[in-house]
Formats: C-alpha cells, structure tokens, sequence
C-alpha cells in the first residue's frame, strides 16, 4: 500500500488503531482532571475535601493529583491544622489550560 506524502499519521492510525480501553481511560482522565481543576478555581483543598465534594474516593484524587503534579499544572501548599493532608493548589506559572 502506497502511502501518501504527509499522510503518514493517518495511515498509522488506521493500521495501527487505538485500543478503545486505552481511549476510554484517556478521556476519564480528562474529564476528572478538568473537574479537579474547576474545584481548585475555587481554592486550595485537601484530598479529603475534593474527594467528599466530587464524590470520587479519595485514592483516584491523589492518583489523578499526583498526574498533575507531574505535569505542572498543581503544586502543593500547606499543611492542614491537625498537620494530616496537604493542600492543592493550582500553580500560577501559566500551565493551567484547562
């Protein structure tokens, strides 16, 4: 099969097309970074405080805080007062595009 110039990408993706698990995860990720970064709009929480207000167990918030800590888009703050969780916020360095 002959491919065209500057048709390579297309080509790939047909040949080669993208397990529709691996796409399911992709677009969860998504959809829950965007809803973890709207509920930091509104300030800094805890694991526990997003967990509780998006109703999401509290290992998937620190999973999916932890993916964007990686890729710059949250940071940590302090402490809360009984010194158990951190706060997230998001970081000011212009990354955020959601």
């Amino acid at each position: 099969m002959e491919v065209e110039k500057g048709k390579t990408a297309k080509y790939r993706k047909e040949k080669n097309p993208v397990a529709k698990e691996v796409m399911e995860n992709l677009k969860y990720f998504t959809k829950t970074k965007k809803i973890l970064m709207d509920a930091l709009k509104e300030g800094d929480k805890t694991v526990p405080q997003l967990s509780k207000a998006l109703n999401i167990p509290g290992d998937e918030v620190l999973y999916q805080l932890m993916s964007l800590m990686k890729y710059g888009f949250v940071e940590t703050g302090g402490l809360d007062d009984m010194d158990e969780y951190f706060y997230y916020k998001i970081k000011d360095n212009g990354k955020d595009k959601s």
